[in-house]
């Protein structure tokens, strides 16, 4: 999702602050906010625990929004790629804003509640996001903001048996799913899905009843708090981006390897911004696409690292790169030309002017376990 952040401003805190501070948290600006980046336990333990256990993560300064009224779904259309009008009611979709240039403004979750969407946008981008939606079709449906709203994310193989504890008809959702359950007495508007590659749950609860479900939730023998940092690196080895670095407005769908992102219906007759590049790109292919890069060595390749082609031809450039612990040696993604993206293409890295061995490979480094079932 994204981490872009305006440090000038006042921090923002979220409601589960004070517990943050009680857990031993280390505390860094992320997206306008005061976030936990780790715990005492550290950022691998907490990624570790997150791919064998449950662990649970702060995610509240993202932006909630509804969309009301007639014809939200169509209004929702003209500007995302997405099939929303096709989701139906309880399910859950991944898609992007995008511009008349073809470029991604921002990528969101939207449920279909019913009589109303539901949307879920990145945190640094939730300003813009609303104010976009209201200049767009705020004339068509009302956008109205959550800022009442925490939000929670669940993550692991074991996420379901503690769920299934608390919320039997949550731990029965299907991934990309929806339900209103009542956790610990307290109402929760739950979806099947997350950032890090396994099963889990994202929890929207009343800020007032934000630390109760939290504590709840710990408390079961499966759960531990993990931070920003390992949601990075989960995120990382899943394949998925991170917005304002993996995506922006200055890449395609297409050349994000996105495609699936759009519906059959809207490929056939577009109706979205920059349906003619995007659409062209699909049909005739982009000059870069997104791969997945395993670096040789234990040296990770950070953002920005320069790639050359086996000749030491520039040919793209490192967009997210860390260690991975599942993995355990480095991982990264970046674009490169696409004569370059085929799996085990021969890359160099140049780190301080010095040219490192790697080479494309399938994403995602670890694999999806998402319950699908």
């Amino acid at each position: 999702m994204t981490d872009n952040s305006s440090p000038t401003a006042a921090l923002q805190r979220t409601p589960l602050h004070a517990l943050h501070r009680e857990l031993g948290a280390k505390l860094v600006e992320f997206a306008g906010y005061e976030m936990p980046v780790q715990y005492p336990a550290g950022i691998i333990a907490e990624h570790n625990h997150a791919r064998a256990g449950a662990a649970l993560f702060d995610v509240s300064h993202m932006g909630q929004v509804r969309l009301e009224g007639d014809g939200a779904s169509a209004a929702l259309e003209t500007l995302v790629p997405g099939d929303i009008a096709g989701l139906g009611v309880g399910r859950t979709r991944y898609t992007l804003f995008t511009n008349d240039a073809g470029g991604i403004l921002d990528d969101l979750m939207v449920t279909n509640r019913g009589d109303h969407l539901f949307l879920v946008v990145n945190a640094a981008c939730k300003a813009a996001d609303v104010a976009h939606l209201r200049a767009k079709i705020g004339a068509r449906v009302a956008v109205r903001e959550l800022p009442d709203r925490a939000l929670l994310a669940l993550q692991g193989p074991k996420a379901a048996a503690a769920m299934g504890r608390l919320a039997p008809a949550a731990a029965a959702l299907k991934f990309m799913s929806f339900g209103v359950v009542v956790i610990g007495g307290d109402e929760c508007w739950v979806t099947r899905s997350g950032y890090t590659g396994e099963d889990g749950f994202e929890i929207s609860v009343a800020n007032d009843r934000a630390e109760r479900l939290a504590r709840l939730l710990l408390s079961q023998p499966e759960v531990k708090p993990a931070g920003l940092g390992a949601r990075d690196s989960l995120r990382l080895e899943a394949g998925l981006c991170l917005y304002g670095h993996d995506i922006d407005t200055t890449t395609t769908p297409i050349e994000a390897d996105l495609a699936w992102t759009i519906g059959r219906r809207r490929r056939e007759h577009g109706g979205f911004p920059g349906a003619g590049a995007i659409l062209g790109q699909l049909a005739n292919g982009s000059k870069r696409k997104r791969v997945g890069i395993l670096p040789d060595g234990r040296a990770p390749a950070r953002e920005h690292t320069p790639v050359a082609d086996s000749a030491g031809a520039p040919v793209g450039e490192i967009t997210s790169g860390g260690f991975g612990p599942t993995v355990g040696g480095p991982v990264a993604m970046g674009y490169v030309a696409t004569a370059c993206a085929a799996e085990g293409t021969p890359l160099q890295l140049v780190v301080r002017g010095v040219a490192r061995p790697a080479k494309v490979v399938k994403l995602p480094f670890t694999p999806h376990r998402y319950a699908k079932g």
